[in-house]
């Protein structure tokens, strides 16, 4: 069953941008050559952004390829199928990685037992329920991202297809 989905790159230090490409390639099966351009949000850092197609579990192979590296913002998504629920994986250097499962319509579906764990914590005063649920929803890395996404307004998007 195969799904699509988009990765952004929202930024990558210059001398970065080939390892990404090489590590996007070896998810995808095919070589890969991004169109960057200059990151306004955060000056000496590109951008790029692309389609791509291929088979379930595609978005977490390439967040876990382009993972860890600490300069690198990104976010992918997939869209759910008919085997398959949608995804968002979103990276900053100072969060780490963040994952979600989405439904048609691109909202977050937060598992019963996340719920309840958070609730937990909340009574224990471990946390407050409010940032709980925020974490749950990927609020801090939403208001990390945000200036990165609207500096990427316009970018050129293309295709890429997974071989199979």
């Amino acid at each position: 069953m195969t799904t699509r989905g988009v990765l952004y790159v929202h930024s990558a230090p210059r001398a970065l941008c080939p390892h990404v490409e090489w590590a996007v390639a070896g998810v995808l099966g095919v070589r890969v050559q991004l169109d960057w351009i200059r990151q306004p949000a955060s000056p000496g850092t590109w951008r790029a952004e692309f389609s791509w197609k291929g088979e379930a579990g595609t978005a977490s192979k390439l967040a876990s390829a382009l993972r860890g590296w600490h300069l690198l913002r990104f976010e992918v998504t997939a869209e759910p199928s008919a085997a398959a629920e949608g995804e968002r994986y979103s990276a900053t250097p100072d969060l780490g990685i963040f994952h979600a499962v989405t439904g048609i319509h691109g909202d977050i579906l937060v598992p019963e037992d996340r719920l309840r764990a958070a609730l937990a914590r909340s009574v224990q005063g471990e946390t407050d329920l409010e940032a709980e649920i925020a974490k749950l929803l990927g609020k801090p890395w939403d208001d990390e991202l945000e200036p990165f996404r609207y500096a990427g307004e316009g970018a050129p998007v293309r295709w890429l297809h997974q071989v199979v």
